[in-house]
């Protein structure tokens, strides 16, 4: 028998991004490079399997026809698209969660049609996709709203409603949807998840947080293509437990012991105490010698004292591979002696990410025990666990609230908040993958004030936006420039709700950097990405005439990383702070920090090193008070390294060096994570992976931490329930809450995440969950204001502090716009104040602000919105 302690560490499910092939295939799709394959069977099934996925969608031209059964017509129209690399690791084909079976679902449903076919609600449940559930249409048609309710017959945790479209025919595809959970079928509550869906045949996975529940009711109140009051299902299927628990956070284990079924001693300090002592690197390990102990394996944890529990997350041993933890079973108790049934159980995958297991309800215990009946890989007899902790629900005032998970029409991997209280996303050329350079992009605009998104693909300007760069504008319109088509840039105007092309850069270029200038023009540098070559030095965007002017003393060689793939991965995302005169402070994700000038032809001047802070590409900076920044997470190159779960502060007022230093460190690791400065001047930073690699999953970062910059610590938040990480963002809204969204964007795989949800900070809350009271700006915000302007504003409630913030646009882990001012003030009378906005441009950058009135509690009003500039 091998020894199990001392097994060599290795990992079934491992990807590896060194694959020359897939390197090739990559590049022939975005920069048409020539590359050779290996196995050319390999090749020809891959493009088989790549023209069908990718074949045209099919319309109806937007006419109602008289039933569900109408063909649709082809668009002659609509360019051809172009193939889509496959990109995505193995992992990433499968959901995280397991698809649940079926056996003894039932289904009803508010109308069906039986007159002119069968198409009762129970056809989402029999296997073949060719039959429909389809709401009624003759004699008469029955009006929207629809609803199909589906009884699992016990209860279990539910995380997503995949809904297949019906196969034929394009009548009755559902657009706006809400889901509903409920324990018994009586009582339902609030909508677990709203959103839009794309009108096209392509399954949807419609996501929300996990939770126990035994009936799911997903609700059609739109046709996708309005083409009548028509909704129908092709196929329903349910996903349950993902493990990751939302709405929960990690209880202190100060005091816990545990106790074990068995354990090994002879050949090593195996006890149960090592999966509570915070080192991952020690492990409980059953008995293997002299004897091995039989299966099942338990490890008994006991709190000291009872407390609801929800949640119970496993760290499987980091050295070796012996004793994963395959099939298992939660149980809790009281006093340790009587255990009841089940509040969680599953099968965990044999690798060594983090494991979860999310409980069918919300428990007070004493115990938890955590019961092993198989080993993952089938190995042997064993079980072990470098950690184990335990969650309980989140406390609002504490921890922060989520709200429901709202559905996208595509995977919003782009956002721009815009003047009008909307939000702008973007995903590429397809709503869920990208590739090519096809000339059009998908977009969508959630309305803040209602959470109603509607989609609509752009063509006008000829640009694929996938992967640009982008800043908000004097006048709050939305440049974006490059990615798939590397040339373009192009204007949105939220006033017009319009789409127009402005010139081409110089430089084609694709995950480059952008900022808007003090002067109110925009600054662009990198991105080797897209577009060929590799010297993406500077280049300047005149708000005067659209044109761009080349910056020949900013070669883009001192900003780039070390990354062992060169300027294709090197000069990407980087962080960039506008300031006073033109000036333009470059801080990263190299190590070394840059000043940029962008007068004339341009200068770019060495200006230290991020304190001892390594390279950290997709990681974050972020403008939390006047000529100060927080920096955090990160990876020494783009992908398969470990991320950091370092920060650094990088302070300009001290003249012309920038000061660097270390501050807290992050709960967790991030790499391909978001962050947001809200108005009290605190930073909240949502996902990420430890051990980056796009398109998984994996190693994520489910909890969002808030950084305080009076103390330097995080503080962890309420866990999220979708993962965020490639292709992710996040959006300070201006109520004062955080939008996430997206992650993927991978064609045919499982992490594609078509959705987001809005977050409620803790100074927002009280303990009880109800929202605090606020104050509010009365008046006295104009809508347009100078730099040095002096602000009459009234409020309804004495107020102790006023910050205007910035209107983000964010992707790829990036937002150069956003920045918090706060502001100078003086009381005029009660509830009056005269408020300055600051003379310099560099301090107020040109733009859309949010203006937030706070109490003397941090309590921010919900804000006014201004340009400045």
């Amino acid at each position: 028998m091998s020894t199990p302690a001392w097994a060599l560490p290795w990992d079934a499910t491992s990807f590896s991004w060194g694959d020359d092939d897939m390197i090739r295939g990559f590049a022939l799709s975005v920069f048409r490079r020539p590359f050779r394959f290996g196995s050319r069977g390999l090749i020809l099934l891959a493009l088989t399997a790549t023209l069908v996925a990718l074949l045209p969608l099919w319309s109806s031209g937007g006419r109602a026809s008289a039933g569900p059964g109408a063909l649709p017509m082809a668009d002659p129209t609509a360019p051809p698209p172009a193939p889509h690399h496959q990109a995505a690791p193995a992992s990433a084909m499968e959901p995280a969660a397991p698809t649940l079976p079926r056996d003894g679902w039932t289904a009803t449903a508010s109308d069906h049609e039986t007159a002119r076919g069968d198409h009762r609600p129970l056809r989402v449940l029999d296997g073949d996709p060719n039959t429909m559930w389809h709401s009624r249409w003759s004699p008469t048609a029955a009006a929207l709203p629809h609803s199909i309710t589906i009884d699992i017959k016990e209860t279990a945790v539910l995380s997503a409603l995949v809904y297949r479209p019906r196969a034929t025919g394009t009548n009755g595809r559902i657009g706006e949807y809400a889901i509903h959970l409920s324990a018994d079928g009586v009582a339902w509550g609030a909508a677990v998840a709203t959103g839009t869906l794309a009108d096209d045949t392509t399954v949807k996975t419609l996501s929300f947080a996990p939770k126990g529940a035994r009936f799911i009711r997903l609700t059609a109140t739109t046709e996708a293509g309005g083409r009548g009051p028509f909704s129908s299902a092709g196929e329903i299927n349910l996903l349950g437990d993902p493990g990751t628990a939302a709405s929960v956070v990690d209880l202190p284990r100060e005091g816990w012991t545990a106790s074990a079924s068995s354990f090994e001693s002879a050949r090593g300090a195996h006890a149960p105490a090592a999966a509570l002592d915070g080192d991952p690197d020690t492990l409980w390990h059953s008995r293997w010698s002299p004897t091995t102990a039989a299966f099942p394996h338990s490890i008994t944890i006991d709190m000291k004292t009872a407390r609801p529990v929800s949640a119970l997350s496993y760290e499987p041993r980091r050295i070796g591979v012996n004793g994963r933890i395959g099939t298992y079973a939660v149980t809790t108790s009281v006093n340790g002696t009587t255990f009841g049934t089940p509040v969680a159980s599953g099968s965990w995958k044999d690798d060594d990410t983090l494991k979860g297991a999310t409980f069918t309800r919300t428990v007070s215990a004493r115990y938890v025990r955590l019961t092993a009946t198989s080993e993952a890989g089938g190995r042997g007899p064993w079980a072990s666990a470098g950690e184990i902790r335990v969650s309980g629900p989140a406390a609002p005032a504490a921890h922060g609230v989520w709200g429901k998970v709202t559905g996208f029409p595509l995977v919003p991997v782009a956002t721009a908040v815009l003047p009008n209280n909307k939000m702008l996303a973007w995903s590429a050329y397809g709503i869920d993958r990208f590739g090519g350079s096809n000339g059009y992009t998908q977009t969508a605009i959630m309305d803040l004030a209602t959470g109603r998104v509607t989609q609509r693909r752009v063509d006008n300007t000829g640009h694929d936006m996938f992967c640009p760069g982008i800043a908000v504008l004097k006048d709050g319109r939305v440049l974006v420039t490059g990615g798939s088509n590397a040339e373009r840039a192009s204007i949105y105007d939220p006033a017009t709700d319009a789409w127009a092309s402005t010139s081409d850069m110089n430089i084609a270029r694709g995950y480059q950097a952008m900022t808007l200038l003090s002067t109110g023009d925009a600054f662009v540098l990198g991105g080797s990405w897209s577009g060929g070559g590799s010297a993406k030095g500077g280049e300047v965007w005149s708000s005067a005439n659209g044109t761009w002017r080349k910056l020949s003393g900013v070669p883009v060689t001192t900003t780039m990383t070390a990354d062992p793939r060169g300027a294709y991965r090197a000069d990407n995302h980087q962080w960039l702070h506008a300031t006073s005169n033109g000036r333009v402070l470059h801080l990263g994700p190299s190590k070394q920090i840059n000043w940029i000038s962008t007068s004339g032809n341009g200068t770019i001047t060495a200006a230290g090193r991020r304190a001892d802070s390594p390279d950290a590409m997709n990681g974050n900076a972020v403008a939390y008070d006047i000529g100060k920044l927080l920096t955090l997470g990160g990876a020494t190159a783009y992908e398969n390294v470990k991320a950091t779960r370092r920060a650094y502060t990088v302070d300009l007022n001290g003249g012309g060096t920038p000061v660097s230093s270390r501050t807290g460190d992050m709960a967790y690791a991030r790499a391909f994570g978001n962050s947001v400065v809200m108005p009290d001047g605190k930073v909240a930073v949502f996902g990420g992976q430890s051990f980056p690699v796009p398109f998984s999953d994996a190693t994520s970062a489910m909890t969002p931490e808030i950084w305080d910059p009076a103390t330097g610590k995080f503080t962890r938040m309420a866990s999220m329930a979708v993962p965020r990480n490639y292709h992710s963002v996040a959006n300070l809204l201006p109520d004062g809450r955080i939008f996430t969204g997206g992650g993927g964007l991978c064609g045919a795989c499982a992490t594609n995440h078509p959705d987001g949800a809005i977050f409620t900070p803790p100074y927002l809350l009280n303990a009880d969950g109800s929202e605090k009271t606020r104050p509010v700006i009365t008046g006295g915000v104009p809508a347009h204001a100078t730099n040095g302007a002096q602000l009459a504003v009234t409020t309804d409630a004495e107020v102790s502090s006023f910050a205007l913030v910035r209107a983000g646009a964010a992707t790829h882990s990036t937002d150069n716009d956003q920045r918090r001012v706060p502001l100078a003030f003086r009381q005029t009378g009660a509830g009056a104040y005269e408020v300055t906005v600051p003379a310099d441009p560099g301090v107020a950058l040109p733009g859309t602000y949010f203006l937030f009135a706070l109490n003397a509690e941090g309590v921010p009003s919900k804000a006014k919105m201004l340009t400045v500039g």
